[in-house]
């Protein structure tokens, strides 16, 4: 098992900060990072005593989900500095990043054993006027037959144990877009790995409280059912 949060906060380094000088509510809002996502990450870790990779600078200063030359990898912010300093934010933050989960990759597979990695995200409940009818999301892609049979068998421990939560695969978002678990899947075959992207609505995760504190439980107890199976 190996645990990665690439958008667990909205922190900006000091010598990028004036390029956010009136962006704080931008910063604060779900574009700014995934609220709960850290959280997460850092149980699943803490449940299956696996590596973790976690980043807390925030995704509009460069969205270390996205790959180098993709149009999203940084925000309206980040993308008209200079060059010179988009060069310096790839070589201070997101290579660092992606070196540290790819030695970790390396490192498992180097012992015979195959990967299962959970990227722990969030979304929005609501996008563009758009409500997102979902609790959790699990996204995956359908070519990977691994993939699928474990987010299957995810739904359905899912379904067993907590059947009042609405979970849907591949929603919100397509699971086979590009993505950190995309690259790995370009490097990798199915048969030694495995890569999801957990999805949890930010509307349980601000609410706080039990229920979210209950999903955090429910997701690592069904995640161990379903490995298992």
């Amino acid at each position: 098992m190996l645990i990665t949060c690439e958008h667990g906060g909205n922190r900006i380094p000091a010598p990028y900060r004036p390029l956010f000088a009136r962006r704080r509510a931008l910063l604060e809002s779900h574009r700014g990072y995934d609220p709960g996502s850290l959280t997460m990450a850092k149980a699943l870790a803490s449940a299956f005593a696996a590596p973790m990779v976690t980043s807390t600078v925030s995704r509009l200063l460069i969205d270390l989900n996205r790959s180098i030359g993709h149009p999203q990898l940084f925000s309206a912010a980040t993308r008209a500095a200079p060059a010179t300093v988009r060069r310096e934010i790839v070589a201070r933050c997101y290579d660092p990043y992606r070196s540290e989960v790819e030695r970790l990759m390396r490192q498992a597979l180097a012992r015979g054993r195959r990967v299962v990695h959970i990227s722990s995200h969030s979304f929005t409940p609501k996008l563009d006027g758009k409500a997102r009818r979902a609790d959790v999301g699990l996204l995956y892609h359908p070519g990977r037959s691994a993939e699928a049979r474990l987010c299957a068998r995810w739904k359905a421990a899912l379904a067993a144990c907590a059947p009042e939560l609405c979970v849907r695969r591949n929603y919100p978002y397509a699971g086979k877009a590009d993505g950190l678990t995309a690259h790995f899947r370009r490097r990798y075959p199915d048969d030694v790995y495995a890569g999801i992207e957990l999805e949890i609505n930010q509307g349980i995760v601000l609410a706080a409280g039990r229920r979210w504190t209950a999903l955090r439980q429910v997701l690592v107890d069904s995640l161990r059912s379903a490995c298992a199976a």
